[in-house]
């Protein structure tokens, strides 16, 4: 009778463990990445004899392999998960709005016509349009390409608050000690937020020579990551916090000084700061380099479409989770402020987020990705896509004339 007794009660004890392990168990499995489905799409069969080569050939890849493997990056490549938490952020539907183009263009053909994978419409937190090319829905995880810059910067506003990284002012070498002697250890952190370290660098998406289709290229130097590796050959060529010049380089450093300053990979960071506490819907993954398995700060990262708009729900909140903002206040000063103009109509770029001329501002990434955000109207636009190239003017207008045709439409 007494043994009865005891194992009763070891029951009862061990039972909330076992449902909590279960639970983890679960989200662990919900967070493995996809197998692949076609053999094309084989880590091997993608061109390159490195994972860095192979990281590089997706520039060039057909409309056919974007359309195909911008949903199963992180079956490809290495990547690390960011883990969901348990509850969800609501995003209720509300009437839907039909955008209004001033040319024949509507929302089927826009989407068919410049190969958008989805797109969604947020009004005061609700949901007035979301659509999906086919084969794509709500559960579709799709990379971010560049987006994933002003992600990390969102990384870094919330390590500048949680004193893991000390001060804007702060020279990378403080962090990254691997860059002493080499110009960018004497790069702040402010001049690397905004692309003015005045190093060198070629952002040219269609030449193979580019520092953009290069910087993956090189064998491993023990675990240190391609990036620094690359990083360090470059020359300083202007006075820094002087010269403004896109660099997805620069972005990747980013990635780099967050993990350094925490001691965790991107992905989990990302996790335990927004995507489980502002209730994140689906794990998303983040591609890691192959040399040290750090997450690279500068794209990479794979999510849903809605999460995508969630990020831009907490950037319009201020970052605001639980009643506090996690983003250090000077940090959310100036992350969408225009710091440096860089086209002739007034817009430009803060802390790797760009600011418009109207004062919205946008998280933007090649081919087509884009999390639109405009406070004024208390509106965000996500999309993600596969454009037939990294950008044009035409591809651009057509997604500005998309963005004027929702914003008609709820006026």
């Amino acid at each position: 009778m007494n043994n009865q007794r005891i194992y009763l009660l070891l029951v009862l004890f061990l039972f909330p463990f076992a449902i909590l392990f279960s639970q983890v168990t679960m989200r662990i499995h919900e967070c493995a990445p996809e197998e692949i489905k076609d053999t094309r799409d084989l880590t091997e069969n993608i061109p390159g004899e490195t994972m860095g080569q192979k990281l590089e050939s997706l520039l060039f890849w057909t409309q056919e392999e974007k359309e195909r493997r911008f949903p199963i990056m992180q079956s490809i490549y290495p990547s690390l998960p960011v883990a969901a938490g348990t509850e969800v952020y609501p995003l209720l539907k509300a009437e839907e709005i039909n955008p209004k183009w001033e040319s024949d263009t509507d929302l089927a053909s826009y989407i068919e016509d410049n190969r958008v994978g989805g797109v969604v419409v947020l009004k005061d937190g609700e949901i007035k349009l979301e659509a999906y090319n086919k084969g794509i829905d709500q559960n579709t995880l799709w990379t971010s390409y560049s987006v994933a810059k002003s992600i990390s910067s969102m990384l870094v506003g919330v390590a500048l608050k949680e004193g893991d990284i000390k001060s804007m002012d702060d020279l990378l070498e403080d962090y990254i000690p691997e860059l002493k002697g080499y110009p960018y250890g004497k790069v702040t952190v402010r001049q690397l937020l905004t692309m003015t370290s005045g190093i060198a660098w070629s952002e040219d998406y269609e030449d193979p020579n580019s520092d953009v289709a290069q910087m993956y290229m090189l064998d491993c130097v023990g675990d240190e990551a391609h990036i620094l590796t690359y990083m360090k050959s470059l020359e300083q060529v202007h006075t820094p916090g002087e010269h403004w010049n896109y660099s997805t380089g620069e972005t990747d450093l980013v990635g780099i000084l967050v993990q350094k300053a925490t001691g965790k990979s991107l992905g989990t960071y990302l996790s335990e700061k927004i995507w489980q506490p502002f209730g994140m819907q689906q794990c998303g993954h983040w591609l890691a380099d192959e040399c040290s398995d750090l997450n690279i700060g500068g794209s990479g990262l794979s999510a849903s479409l809605r999460d995508y708009a969630r990020l831009g729900l907490l950037m319009l909140q201020d970052g605001e989770i639980d009643g506090e903002s996690i983003f250090a206040e000077e940090w959310l000063a100036d992350a969408t402020s225009l710091l440096y103009q860089t086209n002739e109509q007034g817009g430009g770029y803060g802390y790797l987020w760009w600011r418009n001329p109207d004062g919205s501002y946008s998280a933007n990434g090649i081919f087509g990705q884009m999390i639109y955000i405009n406070p004024m109207e208390n509106i965000i636009i996500a999309q993600m896509a596969a454009w037939p190239h990294a950008g044009s003017e035409e591809l651009g207008k057509n997604q500005q004339d998309f963005i004027n045709a929702v914003l008609k439409a709820l006026n």
